[in-house]
Order: structure tokens, then sequence, then C-alpha cells
């Protein structure tokens, strides 16, 4: 393995692919975790699954690109919310 680095060093492409690969692996952590409940994360985090849906949102909207909540939603929770509430919400 090379000489660890700061990530300032990181170039602009090199940082998002990782913050973007980092972003994809922390979703794949909330699908798993479905234990972990929407209010517990707002409680001990101030954010939610709904959060991150609403945050991508609003950041395609800021490149012009108009994304459906509830489809970002259903991507979020790998699977539409209504069916993770019913299997999963308490």
């Amino acid at each position: 393995m090379p000489d660890a680095r700061s990530p300032d060093t990181l170039s602009r492409q090199q940082r998002e692919a990782i913050e973007a690969a980092v972003f994809r692996r922390f979703v794949t952590h909330l699908r798993k975790r479905t234990d972990v409940q929407n209010i517990d994360l707002m409680t001990l985090g101030g954010f939610c699954r709904n959060c991150l849906s609403k945050w991508f949102c609003e950041e395609a909207e800021k490149s012009g690109v108009a994304l459906d909540y509830e489809a970002v939603r259903s991507d979020i929770y790998d699977m539409p919310y209504s069916e993770w509430k019913k299997r999963y919400q308490k």
C-alpha cells in the first residue's frame, strides 16, 4: 500500500469518486440495518433515510436535474417506502 496522504491532496475527480463510493456504501449499510428506525437516526444524528432522499433531490436540482422524490426514496430504501414501513417500521 502506498504512503497515506491527506484528502486535500486528491484531485477533484478522485475526491468525488471516493465520496460517491462512500455514499453508496453508506446507503447499502442503511439498507441492511432495517432494525435502525428513522426516528433513531433523527434523534442521534439529526437526519434519516428520508433526509438523504431529499438531499439527493436538492443536489440534483442544483445541477439542473429534476428527480422524483418518491423514486429517489425508493432507491435509498431499496424498495417503495410504503413497503419498507410495512416490513420494518415499528
